[in-house]
């Protein structure tokens, strides 16, 4: 069985995500302006994800959620990281069928930074941001967990796309970093200039 989810399903989550970011960003410019808080930005960011999945019956069964941190059975949603320890993980927003589809468990996965100022601790966030997506995006844990089609993994894998978000105030632009198969493939910055800030 294929562990490692197809490029048109990566294509389909790139426009999913695109989508729900034009309307985002069209929609919700006044919370960029007022810098309100990360979460309450991706709670708008969900808004508009559910609007678009529940209008398309090819995501029937799965949902959007923020920080949500519970695996099956209750477990709290686990990674492993490079140096192979067990880290407990929270998404800033994850679209996922919460555990009921084993083809297909997992979506996407987006972090979300706001940056308004330069310093050591905010560049260690963003680096564990990245880390998490980079291993979210894993098409498995190696001989510990390969893809079956019948089982999920006790450590979170094999979303189809990690994005991640970081809404630069100093530089007046939005970055945004896609990974899959657990490394960045692609990116792209939108200037404030372009969303009327």
């Amino acid at each position: 069985m294929n562990a490692f989810p197809s490029k048109t399903q990566y294509f389909q989550m790139i426009e999913l995500f695109e989508r729900a970011n034009r309307n985002f960003l069209n929609d919700h410019i006044g919370l960029l302006e007022s810098r309100i808080s990360e979460r309450a930005m991706c709670a708008q960011f969900q808004n508009m994800l559910n609007d678009l999945i529940r209008k398309d019956d090819h995501y029937k069964g799965y949902y959007v959620d923020v920080e949500y941190n519970r695996n099956v059975g209750r477990r709290i949603k686990r990674i492993r990281n490079d140096r192979y320890e067990e880290v407990n993980i929270t998404c800033d927003l994850i679209v996922h069928s919460r555990g009921q589809n084993l083809i297909q468990d997992n979506l996407f996965a987006l972090e979300m930074k706001k940056v308004e100022q330069r310093s050591s601790e905010q560049q260690i966030k963003i680096a564990e941001d990245i880390d998490r997506l980079k291993m979210l995006t894993r098409p498995s844990y190696g001989e510990d967990w390969k893809y079956n089609g019948q089982n999920l993994p006790d450590f979170v894998c094999r979303f189809i796309l990690g994005v991640y978000y970081e809404i630069n105030y100093l530089n007046h632009q939005i970055y945004i970093q896609y990974y899959r198969g657990g490394e960045m493939v692609d990116d792209q910055v939108i200037d404030f200039d372009r969303i009327g800030l």
